[in-house]
C-alpha cells in the first residue's frame, strides 16, 4: 500500500518526503485554509507542492459548482504541473466533468465518496483515483472500515476502459485518523492511504518499540560507562 500525505503544509510535506515513504499528496480547501493561504496564491502553492514531490501525484481540488466550471478548472490545474491530479467531489455535475477530463488524459481524484454506488459511478466515469472516507463514518457511530471494504471489493471486481488495468482506478483511503485505519485499509487491499502528518507519525510509534529503545540505551550505557 502506498502512503500519501493529506496536507497543504510545505514543511510537513518536506519532512514526509525525507522519510522516503511518500508516494503522493492530497489537499483540499480546508487544508489549504489552515496554511493561511489566500485565493490569489492557491495555484502558486500547488506548484510549490508539485516541485517538492516531483513525479508524485498531487491532488488539487476544484471548487467549481458546474460541469463546465469543473472542466475549466481541471484543464487549468492540470496545466500547472505534470503531476497535478484534479480533485472533484462526487456529484451529478462532476461525473460528466470527469468523463471529459479523462478522455483528455487528465487524472481525476473523486472525493467525498461514502458508498459503493458512488465509487462505481466514479470509476465508470473515468476517475483515476477514488477516495472513500473512513473517519467521518466513525464520527457518526458507523463502521468506516466496513464501508471501505465494500467499496474496495465492488470496484476491484471490474475493469474500466479509461486507464490500463494496472494503472487504475486506485482506491485512496481518506479521512484516516489512526494507525488502525492504515492497518485495516492495507488488509482490505486498498491501494493508498492518505494520512495527515500527525497520524503518519503515530504509525511510527509503538510502546514496545519505545521500551526496547530505552532498554538498549540503558544497557549500552553500561558498556560505555556513560549515562543513558
Amino acid at each position: 500500500m502506498k502512503f500519501f500525505i493529506d496536507t497543504a503544509d510545505l514543511d510537513e510535506i518536506k519532512q514526509a518526503e525525507s522519510w522516503g515513504v511518500l508516494a503522493g499528496v492530497t489537499t483540499n480547501p480546508s487544508l489549504y485554509a489552515k496554511t493561511g493561504g489566500k485565493l490569489a496564491d492557491f495555484e502558486d502553492h500547488m506548484v510549490k507542492i508539485c516541485k517538492l514531490c516531483e513525479g508524485l501525484p498531487v491532488s488539487a481540488e476544484s471548487q467549481a459548482k458546474t460541469t463546465e466550471g469543473m472542466i475549466a478548472d481541471g484543464e487549468r490545474l492540470a496545466a500547472l504541473a505534470p503531476n497535478i491530479v484534479v480533485k472533484l467531489p462526487i456529484c451529478e455535475e462532476s461525473l460528466p466533468a470527469t468523463h471529459t477530463l479523462a478522455k483528455e488524459g487528465i487524472r481525476v481524484n473523486m472525493t467525498l465518496v461514502f458508498s459503493a454506488p458512488q465509487a462505481l459511478l466514479a470509476a465508470s466515469a473515468g476517475a483515476r483515483y477514488i477516495s472513500p472516507f473512513v473517519g467521518r463514518f466513525d464520527d457518526i457511530g458507523d463502521d468506516g472500515i466496513q464501508q471501505l471494504a465494500t467499496v474496495v471489493q465492488c470496484v476491484k471486481n471490474y475493469t474500466y476502459g479509461y486507464w490500463d488495468e494496472e494503472d487504475g482506478p486506485e482506491i485512496i483511503t481518506a479521512s484516516v485518523r489512526t494507525p488502525n485505519h492504515v492497518t485495516q485499509a492495507a488488509l482490505l487491499g486498498a491501494d493508498i492511504a492518505t494520512v495527515p502528518f500527525a497520524a503518519l507519525k503515530k504509525c511510527l510509534r509503538h510502546p514496545l518499540t519505545d521500551q526496547g529503545r530505552e532498554r538498549f540505551d540503558a544497557d549500552w550505557a553500561k558498556v560505555t560507562g556513560e549515562q543513558a
